[in-house]
Order: C-alpha cells, then sequence, then structure tokens
C-alpha cells in the first residue's frame, strides 16, 4: 500500500538532558542514508573502466609485505563503557565502594582476575578466557583533556587526531595508501567489514569510506545467504513502488563485494552454541566469513548501548554477559577450524564513566576505561599499565586515563600486523605514540627505512567556478590522466606527457575538449605503472 507520511516537526528544549538528546537525533539524521545500506565496497562500480595490476611504491610495499594472515576484530562498546565496573579495582575495594555505594559490585560477587582486580560473578566466560591466557587488560586508556560528546570522541577514537577535526580514520589512511586506485581497481576481497557503528569515521580515507558497511547483522546475512542485500520482487506497484525498485537495485549494485561475501559464508559453518543477543548475532557470522577464509583483515561490531545514565546494574549486565559469552563461543568456533590463533579481538569506547555514581543508579560520561583484548595470540592473560588513581581526577571529576589510545593503536599495528614503524607515523598521523606490551610481537620489516618516503600528493582544487586536478611531482615521469564517468565509462584524456617535478595543475573542462555535465566524476592518474584515482565535482 503506498501512503505519503510526514514526520512531526519536534521543538529542541534548553535543559540539560535535551542536548544529550539531540546529540543522538542529529547523529541519527547523519546516518539515515547509511542505514539504509548505501555504503557498499566504498567503491563505484565502473564496468567498463579497465582493471590493470599496477606497481607498488615502496610505501604500499611496506604495506602489502607486512600483511600477515592475522585478523583484527575491533569490537565497539559503543555509548562509554563503565570500566570500574567491568574490571573492578579491589586493591582499593573501599574507595570503589563509596564511590558507587548503590551500583557497586559487592565483594562476594566478584571473581578475583589476580590479587588486585575482579570482574563481576556473571562474566564466567570472560574468567574461563582469563584462564586459559586468552585475555589482556590495558588500565586507563584515553587522552588529554577528555571530550564528553559521544560523537566527538568517537570520531577522536576514530581518526586519531584530539586536539582539531581530521576527517579519516586509522585504518581509513591505511587502506588509502595501500589501495591508492581503489575506485577504479578495487582488491579482490573487502578490506574491511562493519556491522552497526553507522557514521564512524574509522575506516574514511580522504576519497572513500574502505570498509564493506552495513546497518546490522541481518543486512549482511542477507548477503551472505543470497548474495544481493535487498529483494526485488514483492514490490508495490506504484510510484512509489518504482522508486524504490530503482534504490534497491542500485544498493545491490554498489555492493560489489556481495558475492564473494556468500562464497565465504556459504563454505562454512558455526561449530558453537551462539545465544541470539546483540553481539552473538554479528560474530557468528564474522566467524562464519573468518572460516570461510575471505581474506577480510579488519572487522568492527559494535555492542551497545553502554550509556548507563539510569538503571545501570540490569542494563550493564546483559551487555557484559552478550560479551563474554559471545567472545567464548567466537574462539570456540574458530578453535574448530584450527584458526583462533590468527585472530585478535579488541575493544575500544569513546570514554568512560564518572569514579561516582549519579542519583538515578547510574553513572555520567567520564575519561579513562580499560580497553581488553582476548585471543591465544596474546600468549597469556595479564594487566598492561597502570590503574588511574581513584581518589585523583581531572576537572570533570574524571579518572585520569594513564595509557594514550594511540599506543594501544600502534601495537597493534608493530606487534600484531607486523608494519614497520616508520610506516606507523605516516598511518598515525605523524605522531609518535610508544608501543605497549600487549603479548605479541613479531619481525617488522627488514632494516629498510621508510621515514622519508614522499607520497604522490594530487586532489580536485576548485577555482573561479574551475575544478583543477593539482599534482605535486617528486620526480620526473611520464603522466597519463584520463576522466570517467561514474558509470565507469572513459570520456577522454586530460593530460599524456612527461612531466618534471614540481606543482602541476590540469584544468578538467579545457583538457577534455568536449563539454561536461554537471555531477560526479572521476579522474585516474598512471605513472610508472602505478595508478591513482579520485573523485571530483563539475559544478
Amino acid at each position: 500500500m503506498c501512503n505519503d507520511h510526514k514526520l512531526p516537526k519536534k521543538e529542541p528544549k534548553k535543559d540539560e538532558k535535551s542536548v544529550h538528546d539531540q546529540e543522538h537525533a542529529t547523529w541519527s539524521r547523519r546516518s539515515f542514508i547509511q542505514a539504509l545500506g548505501l555504503v557498499g565496497g566504498g567503491s563505484i562500480m565502473l564496468g567498463n573502466a579497465a582493471v590493470t595490476a599496477s606497481k607498488p611504491s615502496p610505501l604500499s610495499v611496506a604495506l602489502a609485505e607486512s600483511e600477515t594472515d592475522r585478523i583484527l576484530v575491533i569490537i565497539r562498546l559503543k555509548g562509554g563503557n563503565d570500566g570500574l565496573n567491568t574490571i573492578v579495582p579491589v586493591y582499593d575495594y573501599a574507595t570503589y565502594a563509596n564511590l558507587r555505594p548503590t551500583i557497586r559490585h559487592q565483594e562476594n560477587d566478584l571473581i578475583n582476575l589476580n590479587d588486585d582486580f575482579a570482574i563481576p560473578s556473571y562474566l564466567d566466560s570472560m574468567e574461563e578466557l582469563w584462564g586459559e591466557g586468552q585475555m589482556k587488560v590495558v588500565h586507563g586508556v584515553g587522552y588529554p583533556q577528555q571530550n564528553l560528546s559521544h560523537f566527538r570522541s568517537s570520531e577522536i577514537w576514530a581518526s586519531g587526531a584530539d586536539t582539531y577535526f581530521e576527517p579519516t580514520g586509522w585504518w581509513g589512511r591505511y587502506y588509502e595508501h595501500l589501495y591508492p586506485d581503489y575506485l577504479i581497481n578495487p582488491p579482490e576481497v573487502p578490506p574491511a567489514i562493519q556491522i552497526g557503528s553507522i557514521g564512524n569515521l574509522i575506516f574514511d580515507g580522504q576519497e572513500t569510506n574502505y570498509a564493506f558497511s552495513v546497518a546490522n547483522p541481518e543486512q549482511l546475512e542477507d548477503i551472505a545467504e543470497n548474495g544481493q542485500l535487498h529483494d526485488l520482487m514483492n514490490l508495490p506497484e506504484c510510484v512509489y513502488g518504482d522508486k524504490l525498485f530503482f534504490m534497491r537495485s542500485n544498493t545491490n549494485t554498489t555492493f560489489t563485494y556481495a558475492s564473494v561475501i556468500n562464497d565465504a559464508y556459504t563454505s562454512s559453518s558455526n561449530q558453537a552454541p551462539y545465544s541470539n543477543q546483540q553481539l552473538s548475532n554479528q560474530l557468528k557470522i564474522v566467524a562464519r566469513m573468518i572460516k570461510g577464509n575471505l581474506g577480510t583483515k579488519v572487522y568492527m561490531v559494535t555492542l551497545g548501548s553502554f550509556d548507563t545514565h539510569a538503571n545501570q546494574p540490569d542494563a550493564h549486565r546483559t551487555l557484559l554477559e552478550d560479551l563474554g559469552d559471545t567472545l567464548k563461543n567466537f574462539y570456540t568456533d574458530l578453535e574448530a577450524a584450527g584458526m583462533q590463533e590468527k585472530v585478535l579481538a579488541m575493544t575500544i569506547s569513546e570514554f568512560g564513566r564518572r569514579p561516582y555514581e549519579n542519583g538515578s543508579t547510574g553513572t555520567d560520561h567520564g575519561a579513562a576505561s580499560p580497553v581488553m583484548l582476548f585471543g591465544p595470540g596474546l600468549n597469556g592473560s595479564g594487566f598492561v599499565g597502570t590503574h588511574p588513581d581513584l581518589t585523583v581526577w581531572d576537572n570533570n571529576d574524571n579518572l585520569i586515563p594513564s595509557t594514550d589510545f594511540r599506543s594501544v593503536y600502534s601495537s597493534v599495528l608493530t606487534n600484531w600486523f607486523c608494519l614497520d614503524p616508520t610506516v606507523i607515523d605516516l598511518i598515525m598521523l605523524g605522531q609518535n605514540h610508544p608501543v605497549v606490551d600487549i603479548g605479541f610481537n613479531c619481525d617488522v620489516l627488514g632494516n629498510t627505512d621508510f621515514s622519508n618516503v614522499s607520497t604522490f600528493i594530487h586532489a580536485p582544487v576548485y577555482r573561479n567556478d574551475t575544478v583543477f586536478i593539482e599534482m605535486n611531482m617528486t620526480t620526473t615521469a611520464h603522466v597519463d590522466v584520463k576522466l570517467y564517468d561514474i558509470m565507469g565509462k572513459e570520456l577522454g584524456t586530460l593530460k599524456n606527457e612527461i612531466l618534471f617535478p614540481g606543482q602541476h595543475a590540469i584544468d578538467v573542462r579545457a583538457g577534455i575538449k568536449s563539454r561536461l555535465s554537471y555531477g560526479q566524476y572521476i579522474y585516474r592518474i598512471g605513472m610508472g605503472g602505478k595508478f591513482y584515482s579520485k573523485s571530483l565535482i563539475i559544478k
């Protein structure tokens, strides 16, 4: 049945709660299109564009050669996990209990991991992982001058930049260097898969998002089972149905990796008793992707909401039980295929909670919180770093971080994915964060020094209603620049000649020598067997 629907207009309130709610509403509007499933492989289908093997640059060699068969699963505890009620500091239980007279865990309801720290007794599955040497806890993770906005702090954790807005994510920058011609020549398998966390920029590069992203596990399961996202049958016979058919068919087309995901999923099965809880529904699909040898190196799943301003004990318990039980099943499932050693799971959360409870049996936005890592690749369970002092707070009454989250990232890149430290500096925005001993290590790339690698810089620049492609040539080279429409049709050559070192600008309209309609196009630069592509807008 075809009906027009209009959403009622709501006037914002002025109190503090409405500011918090408005932040969530704003994010929901920003995420609407993505939640429809319109964020496929991150690439544009270019049916007629040539797919050409490209000669790697020194930087892409450093990235590609570092790729082992290891996999990272990022578990986003969305909303700000209460670290003190997850990893309980029993070494100072009296202070902890005084700060939380209502929501504290009673001492007889705790499982001691060692003499100093414990977990709630309902996390018996997590205790099993600890006993098997598959759990590490990094204390007090955060960053200086914690931003208490969910979304700004999530951007900081995703981008690695805490003093300015950075539009790219740490994994987006990794893949941008690894696949400079991604728009036209994407890899055969999705570089990353993201479930939920719509709008999070962790996989964003300057030009595109490098994750195969779905709003929920049901979408991914449909793709995995059927090789497409949307049913094109059973649509209403009206204008609305016609439009829905158009949107769905285009959405299916953008999911360039649907078939390889389907192949991996159908070639494997789950061998663990997963529940029907939020995280469980996500990781049981991820397990099948991994066991089906999909080849994707990074997955991000989402569990939430941990924004426990009120009635925290029951809500937090439900979430943590899902986390512990699912992780136990996940590694049991991987072990059945002998793949458990290859997979590292890591929790992240935009911030912790205040050390003291509020008046609603909950906690408000905080700062430092533990990062937990799981898997037999950790080579034993243990604690990393120093726990924040429960009696020393910042100006917002929050615990002071003792470990920078970027040190955890650097440790994973260096010692799990075996990247050369000088390459990591490029990915981490030139910031040098010391690694922490998480328990795994590997040999980095020989003795090659990549600190002076100069990345080829190119971008569309808009001046006086004209778009130019600007390039910074570091060496003399023959350059071939072609323009494509978004369907992959080659429109012509913009430049085909030897260029010398220095800045060069190509006027797109003048170079193509034909009329261009308003809209989006893609240019591709070929140089020395290497290809680079970006999109531009003709206005």
